[in-house]
């Protein structure tokens, strides 16, 4: 049993060398930088999709408004009857 314990002790006192645990830092240290540099782009993205989407709300108000119009004035268009212009002369 002894003999195990001074194995797994020399495992851990490799694994904690100034060497390793300077290399396992910078491995530590590049992911987050990368993650960062990730994390701004996203940021980015999300950014710009948001001006878009704000102006195709914008875009999609003003359609609606503008259709809501046109469906009412041919609704009063219809409640006044045929207008002179719109009938059929006589000889067609």
């Amino acid at each position: 049993m002894n003999g195990d314990t001074q194995h797994e002790n020399s495992i851990t006192d490799d694994e904690n060398t100034p060497a390793v645990l300077s290399r396992r830092l910078e491995a530590l240290e590049s992911r987050i930088a990368y993650q960062e540099r990730w994390l701004d782009t996203l940021d980015e993205a999300v950014v710009s999709q948001q001006k878009r989407l704000s102006t195709l709300e914008r875009i999609n108000s003003v359609m609606q408004e503008k259709l809501r119009d046109q469906q009412q004035a041919m609704q009063e268009a219809e409640a006044q009857g045929p207008r002179p212009q719109d009938e059929i002369p006589p000889h067609y």
